[in-house]
């Protein structure tokens, strides 16, 4: 019986491990088929997380790479292939590989340690836990400054973001909401429009309601958050967003404020829109996936949930064809844009406001809506 030579079983074990956590991440499909695309793509890495591992090579990473300084070892940054498999920094250090890390003490190996017994967060100095999966999410939107970006024309960076964001558990998905300033935000809606270059993925939905499949929840709840606001909607930086169906089969829905004078406001004012299919924003003929148009609010509805008010006119500026483009940027996340068109055909359109973040309410609850 032939035995390998010293060194080689690690090795061999090392490379076992790493296939069968791959095959377990991915459902035995390689991992360049989870992010399918019309054109020929390299396998995109899944985690925007990159550590540092020491490689002797003249070639440039294609992936982020550091530029070094003079003098010192030429490092190249190979993507971790799983989000919980980091680069730890404690007393002991660890080196990261395919299939978890292996913990070296003094320079001398050290077990292994499975990233199926990791944790989903780290816990800051003040506390805090900070869930990987999000911040994933928030480092491709905002890559260190000492790394060089991937180069775009290599990878699908929509179909990224949006594997990312599935990767988050829905009940953690509006956490979003606070780790995602106006840029990210802002740099969110630049990115979703590089989904509209793949068509299958130009074809996904954040929600079938928003699409308006047949079968659909016939009521959902948004938590938005946007800035920049004008003074008389300044509300409008934090509000919710209510989607519902008629039983003719078109989507309508009503902005609602968080406040109480907002609310107040909302018993006065809904705020009803209607939602369509849109292919572009008119100012800028950037591509969208809907545009929800407000009109006067003077909607001929016969239906519409428990507890909502009538349709009434609305007050300046939603009365000067503000229109909201939306953009799919993952599972119940969306990406919105409001802008006031104006009545006149002479008025230049501008932004009501920044970008606006938008996160499903997966528990639906409605009983403090008016």
């Amino acid at each position: 019986m032939d035995y390998p030579e010293k060194g080689q079983c690690r090795k061999l074990s090392f490379e076992g491990i790493g296939q069968r956590r791959m095959m377990a991440l991915t459902g035995g499909r390689p991992l360049g088929s989870l992010l399918s695309s019309d054109r020929p793509r390299p396998s995109l890495p899944a985690s925007p997380i990159f550590a540092p591992f020491p490689r002797q090579t003249s070639q440039q990473s294609p992936l982020l790479a550091s530029t070094p300084a003079p003098g010192e070892q030429t490092t190249s940054l190979l993507p971790l292939p799983c989000t919980s498999a980091r680069l730890k920094l404690c007393g002991c250090g660890s080196v990261p590989f395919s299939g978890g890390a292996v913990k070296a003490i003094n320079g001398s190996g050290g077990a292994y340690v499975s990233p199926w017994d990791e944790e989903p967060y780290e816990i800051l100095p003040s506390g805090k836990k900070a869930y990987l999966d999000e911040q994933d999410v928030v480092t491709f939107l905002d890559p260190p400054k000492e790394l060089i970006p991937l180069d775009p024309a290599s990878y699908n960076p929509a179909a990224y973001l949006w594997k990312k964001i599935e990767d988050i558990p829905e009940e953690r998905r509006h956490r979003l909401l606070h780790l995602l300033n106006p840029r990210l935000i802002f740099r969110a809606w630049e990115i979703a429009g590089t989904r509209y270059e793949d068509p299958k993925l130009a074809k996904k939905s954040s929600s079938k309601l928003l699409s308006g499949e047949t079968g659909a929840t016939p009521l959902e709840y948004y938590y938005c958050q946007t800035s920049g606001g004008p003074f008389p909607i300044s509300w409008i930086n934090f509000f919710k967003m209510a989607i519902f169906c008629s039983k003719e089969g078109q989507t309508y829905g009503r902005l609602i404020g968080e406040t109480i004078l907002a609310r107040l406001a909302s018993s006065f004012h809904p705020l009803y829109f209607v939602v369509r299919p849109h292919k572009e924003v008119m100012s800028t003929e950037q591509p969208c996936d809907l545009a929800c148009e407000f009109g006067d609010g003077l909607f001929d509805l016969q239906d519409y949930p428990e507890g909502f008010p009538k349709p009434g006119k609305h007050p300046y500026p939603f009365n000067d064809e503000v229109v909201v483009y939306i953009r799919h940027i993952g599972p119940g996340i969306s990406v919105g844009q409001a802008w006031q068109e104006g009545k006149n055909l002479q008025q230049v359109p501008r932004k009501l406001c920044s970008e606006i973040l938008m996160v499903k309410d997966n528990y639906g609850s409605s009983s403090d809506i008016h």
